[in-house]
């Protein structure tokens, strides 16, 4: 079920970029540019699917490095050591 949403997740994703670029070509037509004028908007558009992606990417490396190396276990005020490892210092 899950990938089933992921897929649905992405399709719509790129239906949202596909509708983008075809509103942003109409109304370049309807003032006379076309496709000439979205030359400024293209550089804009990838750079924030790259900066978007990159933060994605690097949250996704964060969580799960904490995961492996035991950041996110419960802490233990009662425990010495919040009850991580062994006792020595």
């Amino acid at each position: 079920m899950r990938r089933y949403l992921a897929t649905i997740f992405l399709l719509l994703a790129l239906a949202l970029v596909a509708g983008f670029f075809g509103w942003a070509l109409h109304t370049a037509e309807l003032m006379g540019a076309g496709w000439e004028s979205l030359a400024g908007i293209w550089l804009y558009v990838l750079g924030g699917l790259l900066a978007v992606g990159a933060l994605t990417g690097g949250l996704m490396w964060l969580a799960f490095y904490s995961s492996r190396h035991g950041y996110d276990e419960p802490f233990d005020v009662n425990k010495p050591n919040g009850g991580r490892g062994d006792d020595r210092r």
